[in-house]
């Protein structure tokens, strides 16, 4: 898949989140690359090649006292990570809306056990 053709699939992944969300985002960029860097891999603790679809980087709103002058929070989605573990293009839709869903909510201050368990309710 062209990075164009992903980039237009993680748009849609960001159009999918419920607009009332969309409109509190605050001072966050969603971006894409092929795969974590080494810095990110060593702050998750993670090893070199594990599949990880998405990254938040910066102060949830939960969080944010005294926030003027900043550099935008990050979110970033991992293209190579997804293609990986994606069988078809549709497949590839669905991860990256969940991952853009899943990031999201870090932004708004939610732990990991908190957006795996919102997860859990948004699938049944």
């Amino acid at each position: 898949m062209t990075k164009e053709e992903f980039e237009k699939i993680v748009e849609e992944g960001i159009e999918a989140v419920p607009k009332k969300f969309l409109e509190k985002l605050k001072n966050v960029d969603i971006c894409i690359e092929d795969e974590p860097t080494p810095f990110q891999l060593k702050k998750l603790k993670a090893k070199k090649g594990s599949l990880i679809f998405g990254l938040y980087e910066g102060i949830p709103q939960t969080k944010r006292r005294y926030y003027a002058q900043v550099l935008p929070d990050k979110i970033t989605i991992f293209k190579k990570s997804i293609e990986k573990i994606a069988k078809s293009e549709e497949e590839i839709k669905k991860r990256v809306k969940n991952t853009v869903w899943h990031e999201i909510a870090h932004h708004f201050g939610m732990s990991e056990r908190q957006v795996r368990g919102a997860e859990k309710k948004r699938r049944n």
